[in-house]
């Protein structure tokens, strides 16, 4: 009988948020364990599907740089990273093509649709969707040990890509149409050349040109945690701007934090980082009081 209540009490507690964000748009940004583990994948599937068929419209944008690497290794090509790219010459951006817009993409949707949803995969090739440009990678003296009065040297890296522009149209013919978008983050250059570049980066930009109410970001850890290690529920643009420059967020987390900044900057009234190894971590953070992981609010 407690079971029972407490499933009635659940659909209670989300009533108010189904009604609040129906018709709305959420750009989740799909990567790490969540996109390896069956089980996972699987769970994020159903939730997907569940956002859409209770008035939500979800638009997915994926990563896959494990699958890129051992696609990779595969074919004995060897991987060189610089501060986390990955150098990508002519080689190895026809793999990352191949993986991200052929294999990750398509069994994204197969999932998705095989669960009863009714998914759509996309390349930002795809009706001019992403337009890119050379990422230019501005190497730091002081980092690599040369001296500091040396001018900072730019890194080639190769077809690695920053967002020039979102032509959101095909997202949304297809949300119009009751699809869900599932995009891979290649872009096109404008001499038809392919770009390899950052998901959360494209999901931020994709976020901003479609004022989507949330910009999701699915990661390998809690959320933001503070300096003694405990995970901060909400933060807001300034805490996140003075905690990264004080040294209080590094690594892998700085990116996630500078990607959520501009979605905010562009229209996107909420981003949240919350973790993607916990099943149905999406339901949670979208219909329940106290959510997970980290929020990122406007000043």
């Amino acid at each position: 009988m407690n079971t029972g209540l407490d499933r009635a009490r659940i659909l209670i507690e989300a009533l108010p948020y189904i009604r609040k964000f129906n018709r709305q748009t959420m750009v989740i940004k799909y990567g790490g364990h969540a996109m390896v583990d069956e089980k996972l994948k699987k769970g994020f599937a159903l939730d997907i599907i569940l956002m859409k068929y209770v008035g939500l419209n979800p638009v997915v944008v994926h990563g896959g740089g494990p699958q890129i690497g051992e696609f990779l290794s595969k074919m004995s090509i060897k991987s060189n990273f610089v501060r986390g790219h990955r150098i990508t010459d002519e080689k190895t951006i026809d793999v990352v093509e191949m993986v991200l817009a052929g294999k990750v993409n398509k069994e994204i949707v197969a999932t998705i649709n095989q669960h009863g949803g009714q998914a759509v995969g996309l390349s930002g090739k795809d009706g001019h969707l992403i337009t890119a440009k050379r990422l230019q990678f501005i190497s730091n003296h002081d980092e690599t040990g040369d001296k500091p009065d040396n001018p900072p040297e730019i890194i080639d890296i190769g077809l690695v890509g920053e967002v020039v522009s979102i032509d959101n149209r095909i997202i949304k013919s297809l949300i119009d149409n009751q699809f869900i978008p599932v995009i891979a983050p290649v872009g096109v250059g404008k001499d038809n050349e392919t770009y390899n570049i950052n998901a959360d980066l494209v999901a931020g930009h994709i976020a901003s040109s479609l004022k989507a109410r949330k910009l999701i970001l699915l990661t390998d850890v809690e959320g933001v945690l503070g300096r003694d290690g405990n995970l901060i529920n909400s933060l807001t643009a300034e805490d996140a701007n003075r905690m990264i420059a004080d040294g209080a967020i590094k690594e892998g987390m700085i990116p996630k934090l500078q990607c959520s900044l501009e979605a905010l900057k562009g229209g996107v009234e909420k981003v949240h980082i919350i973790d993607g190894r916990k099943e149905h971590t999406l339901l949670l953070e979208i219909f329940t009081d106290k959510g997970v992981g980290t929020e990122i609010v406007p000043n």
